[in-house]
């Protein structure tokens, strides 16, 4: 498919890969969520992630109901969203593969119990302010509590690839 000559279609009658393709245009930043279960500590890799407001401050995310993870996470009342650098792709593939990856990766225990990872660009430790259906997805809404904020290059997604950020001449 060339730009002159742009594909049109319903999202409802097309092939589901199709619309995947197209909503993996839009770049996005990588985000590893954190909460703690009755069994310890659980992580999953997001791309689902937003800012939402700044008075009061708060995020959305949103888990795929099909993960085995989406339980724990609809259960939990607080957990952490960590925005990923471009040197943490290890640390998003072991949370894509197992939510357990804890014992691979540096973490401690915050204040609230929430698992946290000790190097990210930013983490915002969260307590649940709503959760609503999003179709295949729910969306959770939440209070930032606490923010932690590092430097670096941000670990980006686009097109089903993990890459870095250039800025534009």
């Amino acid at each position: 498919m060339s730009a002159e000559t742009p594909a049109t279609f319903d999202p409802a009658a097309a092939a589901e890969r199709a619309f995947r393709d197209a909503l993996g245009q839009f770049g996005t930043g990588v985000t590893i969520v954190t909460c703690m279960t009755p069994d310890g500590p659980i992580g999953i890799t997001a791309n689902s992630f937003s800012s939402l407001s700044l008075e009061p401050p708060m995020v959305l995310w949103a888990p795929a109901k099909s993960s085995s993870r989406y339980p724990f996470f609809m259960a939990a009342e607080r957990f952490a969203i960590h925005v990923m650098g471009a040197d943490q792709f290890d640390v998003c593939r072991g949370f894509a593969k197992r939510g357990n990856a804890f014992d691979e990766f540096d973490w401690e225990e915050g204040e609230d119990g929430v698992p946290l990872l000790t190097r990210c660009l930013s983490r915002f430790e969260c307590t649940r302010a709503a959760a609503h259906d999003g179709g295949d997805h729910s969306i959770v809404v939440a209070r930032v509590t606490r923010v932690t904020l590092n430097s670096g290059k941000p670990l980006l997604f686009f097109g089903g690839e993990y890459g870095s950020f250039e800025k534009a001449s």
